[in-house]
């Protein structure tokens, strides 16, 4: 764990609250996130064939909630 003047680490904080959450969500959870993540973000494919944000907020929501499964 990394630490500095004895307080967690941004980084430290950051996982162990992941890790929390991933123990008390589902993955309906994870999905919902990814999608309302990526509308916030623009509904459509980019012109420049790019992956729009929210289909990666999507696809990113449907990764994890497949990991979560997995554990």
């Amino acid at each position: 764990m990394a630490q500095h003047d004895g307080k967690m680490s941004r980084e430290e904080a950051g996982r162990m609250g992941g890790e929390a959450t991933a123990r008390t969500h589902d993955r309906e959870f994870y999905q919902e996130i990814g999608a309302k993540g990526g509308k916030s973000r623009g509904d459509e494919r980019r012109d420049d064939g790019k992956m729009s944000r929210e289909e990666a907020g999507r696809l990113g929501g449907e990764a994890r909630a497949r990991q979560r499964d997995r554990e």
